[in-house]
């Protein structure tokens, strides 16, 4: 199976490929595509947004690809957190019919002062993230789920949850596609 990434991340891309590999034999194409949201997505509707089009454009370039898939993070207002949001991906599959599912992956806080910098200097967490660590490119490592947890998750790890929550539709299309079953 022909697996259409629409990133140019390799962290993503390998929970992409880690995931599906369980389940089936396949190839990534990994392709920078318009995500259609900011570079820094806030709030729950945004950040879906963003993974639902990384998906559809990624299978819209590559058509010969079975299915694309998207993975977009952002920050979550959520109550009674320290600085009021929380940090969380969401993976969207599409496929050639036009069908998209969704899955989420575990949510963390970031310390508030990331929080006001991003909001406030409109900045990307990655960009925060590399200043208050001195790591480059941290996004592309363990993440900050990797430098948060003391390196008991990585950013991979963490992506692959949302992704295999999205695929659960795909391992039973029968029961939440009836009508499109093969």
């Amino acid at each position: 199976m022909l697996v259409a990434v629409g990133t140019s991340n390799p962290v993503k891309v390998r929970a992409v490929e880690r995931v599906l590999s369980r389940f089936y034999e396949v190839s990534m194409l990994m392709m920078e595509v318009a995500s259609e949201v900011p570079p820094q997505p806030v709030g729950l509707e945004v950040t879906i947004r963003g993974a639902v089009s990384r998906a559809k454009n990624a299978l819209r370039t590559a058509k010969e690809a079975e299915l694309g898939v998207g993975i977009e993070a952002g920050l979550i207002p959520v109550p009674w957190t320290i600085s009021g949001y929380m940090d969380q991906q969401f993976a969207a599959i599409a496929d050639q019919k036009g069908r998209v599912t969704i899955g989420g992956g575990p949510s963390f806080e970031y310390p508030r002062s990331l929080v006001a910098r991003v909001l406030g200097e409109g900045i990307e967490v990655g960009t925060a993230m590399d200043q208050l660590t001195g790591i480059s490119e941290l996004g592309q490592k363990q993440g900050a789920i990797g430098y948060f947890s003391k390196g008991q998750l990585n950013r991979t790890e963490l992506t692959e949850y949302a992704v295999l929550m999205a695929l659960l539709p795909w391992l039973n299309e029968r029961l939440y596609f009836p009508e499109g079953t093969k």
